[in-house]
């Protein structure tokens, strides 16, 4: 295979996202602030309400991540047009000591300002509910964590902001998982029936991203990719996917109400010999 070089582009933008974690490892919150437009928002997870402008995102980093010490241990980077995607893990060490370890794919749309990639959207994909049953396992230490937590998200957040935060308890959950591992069942059989049933007739395929076609094409591209690693988070579920060697990401959409399909996008890696960094 001939690993081709990323364009001068792409690690433009590589080098913007990887600044994150950078600043979140040094607790330098201006810098980490600084990373974003002036009018950006962090959708994290996805399925909570949204913090946006820099004054919202820099009271998210007072509560989430200036008390902690958080690790990123990234699998995978994906670039595709002004919008990278990495697949990881967190790890984050709260103040009392308990310690979670959380999967989850990020979407970073990024655009130039002043001469400068900025992050225009953070969306974190990763669930909630999971995250929480965890820290509670670890014992006092995640007990003593979640009392923290509750009184510092109402001081930097505000009641409305505590409820939107909660409102990332709602996604499609286990019944959208169970929809997406039933059309990847359906692909790999290339059963265009069960395809239809299952995908909504008007569904944008993107396969890969921002080529749109068919659904007769999609499930003939992506037959032999497989699936993994499937997160639930608001009305998507992303899942990590391999196809013909190339590392990915897929982004199945669903509809408001249901759990009929209306968009899937799939990001493979360019340069499938090469993991993320940092």
């Amino acid at each position: 295979m001939v690993v081709m070089p990323l364009s001068p582009l792409a690690e433009d933008l590589l080098s913007a996202v990887r600044a994150s974690p950078r600043a979140v490892a040094a607790h330098d919150k201006d810098t980490w602030v600084d990373l974003f437009g002036p009018d950006a928002a962090v959708n994290d997870p996805v399925g909570s309400r949204p913090h946006i402008g820099r004054a919202a995102i820099g009271r998210f980093y007072d509560t989430f991540i200036g008390p902690n010490t958080i690790a990123f241990d990234v699998r995978r980077d994906l670039v595709a047009d002004h919008t990278v995607l990495r697949d990881l893990h967190i790890s984050t060490t709260m103040s009392t000591g308990a310690t979670v370890r959380v999967p989850m794919h990020l979407r970073y749309d990024l655009a130039e300002v002043d001469g400068r990639w900025r992050i225009a959207r953070l969306a974190a994909h990763w669930e909630l509910a999971p995250m929480i049953g965890q820290l509670l396992r670890t014992g006092p230490a995640g007990i003593g964590a979640a009392c923290k937590l509750g009184p510092q998200l109402l001081i930097n957040q505000g009641m409305g902001g505590a409820l939107g935060m909660m409102k990332a308890l709602s996604s499609v959950g286990r019944a959208g998982k169970r929809v997406v591992r039933d059309l990847a069942a359906a692909l790999s059989a290339a059963d265009l029936e069960q395809v239809r049933v299952i995908v909504d007739d008007q569904a944008a395929l993107e396969a890969p991203a921002g080529a749109r076609v068919s659904v007769e094409e999609f499930t003939h591209r992506v037959r032999e990719m497989r699936w993994e690693k499937f997160i639930a988070a608001g009305r998507t579920v992303s899942a990590s996917v391999d196809l013909d060697g190339a590392h990915g990401i897929a982004m199945v959409d669903f509809a408001p109400r249901g759990t009929k399909i209306t968009a899937i996008t799939v990001y493979l890696d360019a340069d499938p010999g090469s993991p993320g960094a940092g």
